[in-house]
């Protein structure tokens, strides 16, 4: 398995991978796949464009033959933020599950978000329904910190999510 920052290249598997997970798990992720089927290839192109990795904001992709995997960072520009970046459309395809590919995506965002200067701390939601994911996000340090009730809303369906956390450096 090959873990690597996404380039302008990969944007039809990333979107392809990306409309799946919002068809597939849509309690997961705040856009809808009607939202996201609407919007041209170009938007990602220029997405996977605008990364600065140096600066805090890049997405990872998990290759094994092809793309399963997937995760967004993204540092806040405001200064009383910029000390902190959010992680964001975590996905791996469901083949490629209990394989270690969260757990190498989420290893290589750390080593990748300690080299940014001033970055102390991660943030990520997760739908707090989806116990496999909270479970990989505590393994890997990230604590809850707190719990935002209806959080997401689809028809009348409501989906809490925990705030977790985690802290890049020691204090």
């Amino acid at each position: 398995m090959e873990i690597r920052q996404l380039v302008e290249e990969d944007a039809a598997a990333y979107r392809e991978l990306r409309l799946r997970a919002l068809r597939d798990d849509p309690e997961g992720f705040a856009d809808t796949y009607d939202e996201a089927i609407s919007h041209p290839l170009t938007l990602t192109i220029d997405r996977l464009r605008a990364q600065d990795a140096a600066a805090g904001t890049f997405t990872l992709g998990a290759f094994d033959g092809s793309l399963i995997g997937v995760v967004t960072v993204v540092r806040d520009g405001m200064a009383k933020l910029r000390h902190r970046a959010n992680v964001y459309a975590m996905y791996v395809a469901p083949e490629a599950r209990r394989k270690g590919v969260g757990q190498a995506l989420l290893t290589e965002v750390c080593a990748r978000a300690r080299q940014v200067d001033g970055l102390e701390q991660l943030h990520l939601t997760v739908v707090t329904t989806n116990e496999a994911a909270r479970r990989l996000y505590q393994a890997m340090g990230f604590v809850t910190y707190g719990i935002e009730p209806r959080a997401f809303k689809l028809g009348d369906q409501y989906w809490d999510e925990d705030l977790m956390v985690l802290q890049l450096r020691p204090s």
